[in-house]
């Protein structure tokens, strides 16, 4: 559970991964500035019930930085 301070890619040798989950998001009032947060759940293979796995929250520069890596993953969208 973290507030991202930076956000930089790198290469990666990474594969996609074999399991699916739900993720939801809500904004979050800090102050007078509005936190978009990002919340992922355990897989449908988790022993346990559904409970949040992680949490991510973006102030409205690292959200600036998720929208490029976002446009540059999916050109065009």
């Amino acid at each position: 559970m973290a507030r991202i301070r930076s956000f930089t890619q790198v290469s990666s040798n990474s594969s996609p991964h074999p399991t699916e989950t739900d993720a939801r998001w809500s904004i979050v009032r800090a102050g007078d500035s509005p936190l978009l947060q990002i919340s992922t759940f355990g897989s449908d293979v988790r022993a346990s019930q559904p409970k949040v796995s992680q949490t991510l929250q973006f102030d409205r520069s690292a959200a600036m930085l998720l929208k490029q890596a976002i446009d540059s993953a999916f050109p065009g969208l």
